[in-house]
């Protein structure tokens, strides 16, 4: 799509190319597969080691352990480019790097990174972040799953849920309290009492694996359990931050299918005798599309520079989410509107959208619990 406020030269070469690449991978990979597997409610799994061969994995760590030491602008353009195909195929990549491979750069011994990332790198083992519970969502430090410390590791017992790639994961990092505090855990899918179901019956991201997580009595050796999470819920908080980051670029991804899929539409589409995009209307919600998508690339842009020079604050993240997510959606809606009946058909891609943006609107922290953590900060009183 146009770059109405010619964005393009404040990137570097590095960052185009490895936008580029990606873009070509979408156009050509994912989007032909995704109409269907949306339908089925299935995810492609031919895609995933094709992303682990791109080096979409773990994207931004160092190369001693599989990464390619990309910046974080770089890894925010990824996760737009695969979230113009499916917010199911940007989920996967952000929970495989940002919540999966990150925590463990991050908080892991030396001796786990080494064993771990390198092999998540090369898709060879797929992670999910178990944090979510049933009754613990907005609230993560009122989770219920407890760690007991017993000869030789921990034993853990506990439910999570709405957890993406939890059905195909061969690990998980998972947050339970020891002895109240709350810490990280590497649990490998063959640890006796370590189970997972799928969620079925979802009517967004149906192209992404959900799923829940029960573990009872499961045991995990003392080499397992994530050092640097001794700092408690705000370990488990800062992947969260990671996360987000990816997702304010991603629902900018799918706002530009939507736009780019209208704009088409409302090119060729013919009522009283003339292209509908000649309609005042018409070109009302389609400027205020581009407006929009062009202000949250803004945002996005000096918040991936912030975290390149290491400035960057939750805060800041939270607002570049709460914007991305909520335009975004607002996109999707108008682009629907804009297609009319042919705006709900599988043909197109906006309805797709459209449906995904309701679930990353929701999660990695709602729109309401990111005004909240916004106006903490402005504030510098608590209103939750």
């Amino acid at each position: 799509m146009e770059d109405f406020l010619q964005l393009e030269h404040q990137l570097t070469d590095d960052e185009r190319l490895v936008r580029d690449t990606v873009r070509r991978f979408v156009d050509t990979r994912v989007i032909p597969l995704m109409g269907e597997a949306f339908e089925k409610g299935e995810y492609p799994h031919e895609l995933t080691q094709e992303m682990a061969e791109l080096g979409l994995f773990g994207l931004t760590l160092p190369e001693e352990y599989g990464g390619a030491g990309a910046n974080h602008i770089t890894y925010g353009l990824v996760c737009q480019e695969l979230e113009r195909g499916d917010s199911g195929i940007r989920s996967f990549v952000s929970v495989q790097s940002s919540l999966c491979m990150h925590p463990i750069y991050v908080m892991a011994s030396e001796e786990q990174k080494k064993h771990f990332l390198p092999l998540m790198a090369q898709g060879k083992l797929i992670g999910c972040y178990g944090l979510t519970e049933p009754d613990s969502g907005s609230d993560p430090g009122s989770m219920q799953s407890k760690a007991t410390k017993v000869d030789g590791g921990y034993i853990l017992n506990g439910t999570k849920m709405w957890i993406t790639n939890a059905p195909i994961a061969d690990l998980a990092i998972i947050w339970a309290k020891l002895d109240d505090v709350v810490r990280g855990f590497i649990i490998e899918r063959h640890f006796k009492g370590f189970k997972t179901t799928e969620v079925k019956h979802k009517a967004s991201l149906r192209a992404s694996l959900t799923g829940e997580i029960v573990l009872t009595d499961c045991f995990v050796p003392e080499s397992h359990i994530l050092p640097g999470s001794e700092k408690g819920l705000g370990a488990a908080l800062g992947c969260l931050t990671q996360a987000r980051y990816g997702i304010a670029w991603g629902a900018i991804g799918a706002a530009m299918a939507c736009y780019e899929s209208a704009l088409d539409y409302a090119k060729n589409r013919k009522q009283f005798k003339q292209p509908i995009a000649s309609f005042q209307l018409i070109q009302k919600d389609l400027v205020d599309m581009l407006t929009e998508i062009t202000k949250a690339q803004t945002l996005n842009l000096q918040l991936g520079h912030l975290f390149d020079q290491n400035q960057a604050h939750f805060s800041q993240v939270s607002m570049a989410k709460m914007n991305a997510c909520r335009e975004a959606l607002k996109i999707a809606r108008m682009a629907r509107n804009i297609l009319g009946a042919n705006g709900i058909s599988l043909e197109y891609p906006v309805i797709r959208h459209m449906n995904n943006l309701e679930s990353v609107f929701t999660y990695e922290g709602t729109d309401n619990i990111h005004h909240l953590i916004i106006g903490r900060e402005i504030t510098g009183i608590a209103a939750f």
